[in-house]
């Protein structure tokens, strides 16, 4: 079945005009079969994130809805759709992977070339740009640095999930929740994904990389594990600081 006869001309042209491998993936198969299935994505594209897939698209501007279908298994699984393509935001794709460069090299500028949330310097091939606040949540935002991120890879698969998960994704869509999340603003956040939680991610390196040697053998002759042993460390220092004062 080709679904394509039945979408006005410009959005064919809008989904055409999306080069990108994975989104492209997506958005010809439907254009061809009508929707794409989680078990498509899987089996014949390697993509083992359907979610990431789809988001993928709908961050290029075009909309799409997600139903259940039956699985080769006979279990349900979830499939892919184009949805109201009046939705679908024409005026995104004119100079865009110009912009998106001019954003990314602004933001290594300000904040230098490393992940947002690890703080690792790399290379800025290593790095993507990504939405403070979730495109699912508040739609696509002024095209300014002040709107994005830059993640490692790793970085950008555990936001992709957690906020994935999140009760403000899926249900409520309120941007104020997303403003006061770590993913959004790791340097100033109140809870995570809605839970009240707190972390930090720390990496040794270089010349560090023996002091982190060090603190798993101790954690090891201790029994426990390293996270576990460091913030004991902390614990320790801050009730003895608080017993100085």
């Amino acid at each position: 079945m080709d679904s394509s006869q039945h979408l006005p001309d410009d959005f064919i042209q809008l989904c055409q005009s999306v080069t990108a491998k994975r989104p492209k993936a997506v958005i010809d198969h439907i254009l061809q079969h009508g929707f794409i299935t989680t078990e498509d994505l899987k089996e014949r594209y390697g993509y083992n994130h359907p979610p990431r897939a789809a988001r993928d698209v709908r961050e290029h501007g075009i909309p799409l809805d997600t139903f259940r279908v039956t699985g080769s298994d006979g279990r349900r699984i979830a499939a892919y759709r184009f949805g109201d393509v009046s939705k679908a935001r024409f005026f995104r794709f004119s100079g865009r992977t110009g912009l998106s460069k001019q954003i990314k090299d602004e933001l290594i500028r300000r904040y230098g070339c490393k992940c947002f949330i690890y703080l690792e310097e790399m290379s800025d091939r290593e790095l993507q740009i990504d939405h403070c606040v979730p495109f699912e949540v508040d739609g696509e935002p002024e095209l300014e640095p002040e709107s994005f991120m830059l993640l490692c890879g790793s970085a950008n698969r555990a936001k992709s999930w957690s906020c994935e998960h999140c009760e403000n994704w899926n249900h409520l869509k309120e941007k104020s929740i997303c403003l006061s999340c770590y993913w959004a603003y790791p340097e100033n956040y109140t809870y995570i994904a809605m839970r009240q939680v707190r972390r930090i991610d720390l990496m040794w390196e270089g010349d560090e990389i023996e002091i982190y040697e060090q603190l798993k053998q101790r954690a090891t002759s201790l029994e426990k594990e390293v996270r576990e042993f460091i913030k004991e460390i902390v614990e320790r220092e801050i009730r003895r600081n608080g017993d100085d004062g």
